[in-house]
């Protein structure tokens, strides 16, 4: 049986050795070491939501990953300081320290990584990656067609492919050329990203940690670690894997759904799809469902009414937004943390806020019918679906053929060392992921400077 205790854990992935430094916590050390990733820096030119509008500010993947590993440091700090008054009795002098100093710190690092395997172009990028398998599983590689290559299991990694299971493969994979243990972080941050703990096999969308697959069969044994490493139940029927998530999952999860529920309104505003009025409706409305003290709107409109800059009027609002649904949501942990810490527990906690709160219901529906469906998202959407099968449609076929033609290994020649399992004695799988990890790994103007030159499209000049 899990408790607050036994939750903890400080040893790191493909690494045994005990701690070098004394002057950073565990967590801080992961935090830096996914801030020092290039795979986190090309997160500046990932799509969040909406493409950079010329000279206004929008934000992208990176932007976003600091904002929730903000918002997940403040949850932490809260609930870890709750949980250390609650269990003074029943943890060891470790477990109050981790839960006073260190709860806060990890929180922080999980939320900084959780978005490190989302390809170019945003989730289109995720969907276009998918639809390339589904949609060219018949086409004939060396006399075979495509599906043959797989088995069920790694077939379902493909036409569904998840950038949660990429996020894992990333911070855990051992490529060509590198370290073992990938960034070694600690067991207890790469179990806090996994929001899913499953396979592909076992995606079943009536339960909350089901609902997509949290690791490729590739990262299978990795699951299999980190799940031995928190004494895991895992059911292992009917051929596939899965899991119940950690209880510091619901805190990295909440705080993604508060940044990008609030953090998009503000965005539709700056670039003009909403107005300051809709804004300010939709944002105040939120705080008087939230604020059990209708002082503090009467309070929060008084400073609305001195501030003239228009963005500058969403902007608190947005902050005020956020300082509240943190505070609401480290209740809901704490109110139903025995369901938590059990496994019984089948919610997100903002899903319980949004039982009291129609107005994140409708923001949620205004986001749906304005935002992600405005035209500079879908031609977003449309050229990650056109640039992304393109790139696919160059590499897979040549990597899986037993002899590729001259310019089919001319193309395999631009694929990173690391990822190149070309000249490997690899599985089709194994070298398909190698190109996966790859092309996800493009950030959205590589990609599309890519797809132009090998397309004819953009020849570089070069000068005699």
């Amino acid at each position: 049986m899990s408790t607050w205790e036994n939750l903890i854990s400080y040893r790191r992935y493909g690494y045994d050795k005990p701690a070098d430094s004394e002057h950073r916590s565990e967590f801080i050390r992961d935090y830096d070491r996914i801030l020092f990733m290039s795979a986190f820096r090309r997160l500046q030119d990932k799509t969040q939501v909406f493409p950079l509008p010329g000279n206004v500010f929008v934000h992208n993947r990176l932007t976003h990953s600091l904002e929730v590993a903000s918002v997940g440091r403040s949850l932490g700090t809260i609930i870890g300081k709750k949980i250390a008054e609650s269990f003074i009795n029943g943890l060891t002098p470790q477990g109050i320290d981790f839960y006073k100093n260190d709860l806060s710190g990890l929180i922080a690092s999980a939320c900084l990584a959780h978005d490190i395997g989302n390809p170019a172009f945003g989730h289109s990028g995720e969907k276009a990656i998918a639809y390339y398998f589904q949609e060219h599983e018949n086409d004939l590689i060396d006399g075979h067609a495509l599906r043959h290559f797989f088995d069920e299991a790694s077939w379902k990694d493909l036409i569904q492919f998840e950038g949660n299971a990429n996020a894992l493969r990333h911070l855990t994979r051992q490529f060509i050329g590198k370290m073992a243990g990938g960034q070694r972080l600690t067991y207890l941050t790469l179990v806090s990203i996994l929001k899913y703990p499953c396979d592909s096999l076992s995606v079943d969308k009536t339960r909350v940690h089901t609902k997509k697959y949290g690791f490729f069969q590739s990262e299978k044994e990795v699951f299999l670690k980190i799940a031995d490493e928190f004494h895991m139940e895992v059911d292992r029927s009917n051929g596939s894997i899965s899991g119940r998530r950690h209880p510091f999952v619901y805190l990295v999860e909440a705080a993604d759904d508060i940044c990008y529920r609030i953090i998009d309104m503000e965005d539709a505003h700056r670039i003009g799809i909403l107005s300051l009025e809709e804004i300010s409706s939709y944002f105040l409305m939120l705080l008087e469902e939230l604020y059990a003290d209708q002082q503090k709107i009467v309070g929060i409109n008084d400073v609305l009414h001195r501030i003239g800059d228009k963005n500058e009027k969403v902007s608190y609002l947005r902050a005020k937004c956020i300082s509240v649904l943190i505070s609401r949501v480290s209740e809901v942990f704490i109110k139903f943390q025995t369901d938590i810490l059990n496994g019984s527990w089948n919610h997100s906690l903002m899903d319980i806020i949004e039982k009291k709160c129609p107005s994140l219901i409708q923001i949620d529906r205004i986001s749906v019918q304005k935002i992600y469906n405005h035209h500079s998202v879908i031609e977003v959407e449309l050229a990650g679906y056109n640039v992304m099968s393109a790139l696919l449609g160059i590499f897979v076929p040549a990597i899986l053929k037993e002899k590729p033609s001259n310019i089919e290994q001319k193309s395999l020649l631009l694929i990173p060392e690391q990822f190149n399992l070309s000249r490997q004695p690899a599985t089709p799988y194994e070298k398909v992921m190698g190109v996966l990890d790859f092309v996800s790994g493009m950030t959205d103007g590589y990609a599309t400077e890519l797809y132009r030159k090998v397309k004819g499209i953009d020849i570089a000049s070069h000068k005699g």
